[in-house]
């Protein structure tokens, strides 16, 4: 079997419930579709990369792997995001919770490094892709009974702006400001909007240390622990499914930072 188990399998916690996950390929985002799977959910998985969903798709049990639908498509564009909730309405009537995860990661670039090119790519990927999902899925909700969640993974870079590339620091603070607007304007309508904000955790979207800026990494890591406490996928799908469900229905445009503490200084 591919996918770690995580918890009892065959619960029911999400039974009936139709839910996106973007980014469902490969790290965070496999241990949250599969987290979702097994606890009754149907799932349609997003990812650029269709080899690796059809390989989360083999990895997974076939009494989940039949509420998977993988869906291929890069969701810095707006067709992507508009099409995989219209296939999720299709399969299964409605849509009841977005998780926004997938992400592209900088090469801590401070701001006289980076290039237009740089920032145009991972504003798209990490901020205007989110916004098409969030605008899409709150409009359908709207439309339903019973309203639906969005869970959207942001970072520490979101909260502490020297922790990242310039671009990736600036998208993860739009997408806290994006979610806890979409909470206020629509917590009437039964929508709920939360923010996960990760630190340091195993997963393959690493950047390449040979790529980095020598200057912008240094200036990042000056500030930090250097014997940082790394959390594992499952740490925060475990947090995603958390806010997505009823044990969190009083939860909203709440920013839950899990990173062992690494924020704290």
């Amino acid at each position: 079997m591919d996918i770690p188990k995580r918890g009892e399998s065959g619960g029911s916690d999400f039974a009936g419930k139709s839910v996106v996950v973007t980014g469902a390929a490969a790290g965070m985002g496999k241990q949250i579709a599969a987290g979702f799977l097994r606890q009754g959910a149907s799932v349609v998985a997003v990812d650029i990369n269709e080899q690796a969903l059809n390989g989360l798709k083999e990895g997974l049990a076939p009494e989940l792997a039949d509420r998977c639908v993988c869906y291929a498509g890069d969701i810095a564009e707006q067709s992507v995001n508009e099409g995989m909730i219209a296939r999720a309405i299709e399969e299964n009537g409605r849509l009841d919770i977005l998780v926004n995860n997938a992400g592209t990661a900088g090469h801590s670039e401070p701001i006289t490094e980076t290039t237009n090119d740089d920032w145009n790519r991972i504003l798209a990927v990490n901020l205007n892709g989110p916004m098409y999902a969030v605008r899409e899925a709150v409009a359908r909700m709207l439309e339903q009974e019973g309203g639906g969640s969005i869970v959207t993974i942001a970072s520490v870079a979101g909260i502490k702006g020297c922790r990242s590339s310039v671009a990736y620091s600036v998208a993860k603070h739009g997408l806290v400001g994006l979610c806890q607007h979409t909470a206020y304007a629509y917590m009437h309508q039964g929508i709920r909007s939360n923010i996960i904000c990760p630190g340091a955790v195993r997963t393959g979207m690493t950047s390449d240390p040979g790529l980095e800026s020598p200057f912008g990494r240094a200036r990042i890591m000056s500030g930090m622990d250097p014997d940082l406490v790394f959390g594992d996928a499952s740490d925060i799908a475990d947090a995603v499914l958390f806010l997505a469900g009823e044990h969190a229905k009083f939860i909203n445009g709440a920013v839950l930072v899990v990173d062992g503490g690494m924020s704290c200084n």
